[in-house]
């Protein structure tokens, strides 16, 4: 389940090309070429008949398409990584606001009838679902508009991350030959979709049908997207029962450079490299770091204060780990826990 965040990290990342067979600089990948991306096309189609999909799907998907340059240039636009990340409060300020928490609270109200099933099932909190919704599409305001053929196979194309996008034109098309309609495949510039915004890979591994209507609509259905999601939860490894983080206080002589984390992280490095050495809470409360809510003594923490001394800190979970499974970012999900608490608060 580590694509949906790895994604997300690499759309950031990277030289831009065009050429078919091998990169060409920045410069050249202005033009995109029709008759080019027409060939490379084909060369995608000729990868999705080798992997069973049908000639239907084929042409359905890729048939009539034109190179988007605003995808390109939103690609191009995006921030690269800064060697001193920005502080993490103001971003919150952003994104757990009174309106994002009015709306969860709304949203929470109108589901509620969906949680219980949903959290006996796939052992998710619903406040969970909820903020993973909030954050990704605003409860399903906005999901995007972006045509995601014409966008995956720009993408592809212009050969940035040319690996990750042709790949998810090949599972679009996979998604075309289980049924969904071509009038759903709307979404993101970067070609996530629905509710929850996922991938066309993780729509056919981890999509479900929550309303037992035979379809797996992440789109329409609030009983499918919050299954899904959950189900996405479920399989990056969430833990049933135990907290996502609490907040704490740090002594303010606490020399937080003496537990800096020592282990290699197979994925997010840069975001874990930022956390804590992992300890029973009840040696970080032996060490004078105090919880302010609920977490059992046995429950392995990371120790985070990303703002430095003096600022708010957080012991960290097994579960902060999955939330960054879907987004490979501490500010996504430090956002995404605070607001499924105020959602519920």
């Amino acid at each position: 389940m580590k694509l949906l965040a790895n994604f997300r990290s690499l759309v950031a990342l990277g030289a831009v090309a065009l050429a078919v067979t091998q990169p060409m600089p920045r410069s050249q990948a202005q033009i995109l070429s029709q008759q080019g991306f027409e060939s490379y096309l084909q060369l995608v189609a000729a990868k999705a008949r080798n992997e069973g999909v049908s000639e239907t799907a084929i042409s359905r998907t890729l048939s009539g398409l034109t190179p988007n340059p605003r995808v390109v240039e939103l690609d191009g636009g995006q921030p690269g990584r800064r060697s001193t990340p920005p502080p993490l409060q103001p971003y919150l300020n952003r994104h757990v606001d009174s309106a994002r928490i009015a709306g969860g609270k709304r949203s929470y109200g109108r589901v509620a009838r969906l949680l219980p099933g949903i959290e006996r099932e796939y052992g998710v909190p619903g406040k969970m679902l909820l903020a993973i919704w909030g954050h990704e599409t605003n409860y399903g305001s906005y999901t995007g508009n972006f045509d995601l053929p014409r966008s995956l196979a720009t993408l592809a194309y212009e050969g940035r991350r040319r690996e990750l996008f042709e790949g998810e034109l090949i599972a679009l098309m996979k998604m075309v030959d289980r049924g969904v309609p071509m009038s759903r495949l709307k979404g993101s510039w970067a070609g996530a979709f629905g509710n929850p915004q996922f991938l066309p890979s993780v729509y056919l591994t981890t999509a479900v049908d929550g309303d037992g209507d035979g379809d797996r609509d992440i789109w329409n259905s609030e009983a499918d997207t919050l299954a899904s999601i959950a189900n996405y939860f479920r399989m990056a490894g969430w833990r049933k029962g135990e907290p996502w983080g609490v907040r704490a206080s740090v002594p303010s002589n606490f020399n937080s450079g003496a537990y800096d984390a020592q282990l290699f992280a197979p994925s997010c490095e840069r975001v874990h490299e930022r956390h804590s050495q992992w300890k029973p809470v009840s040696e970080w409360i032996a060490l004078g770091v105090r919880p302010q809510a609920s977490i059992a003594n046995d429950t392995m923490a990371s120790l985070f204060q990303p703002d430095g001394p003096g600022t708010p800190a957080w012991l960290l979970t097994g579960n902060y780990r999955v939330i960054l499974q879907y987004n490979c970012s501490n500010y996504y999900a430090m956002s995404v826990g605070l607001l499924a608490d105020e959602i519920v608060r």
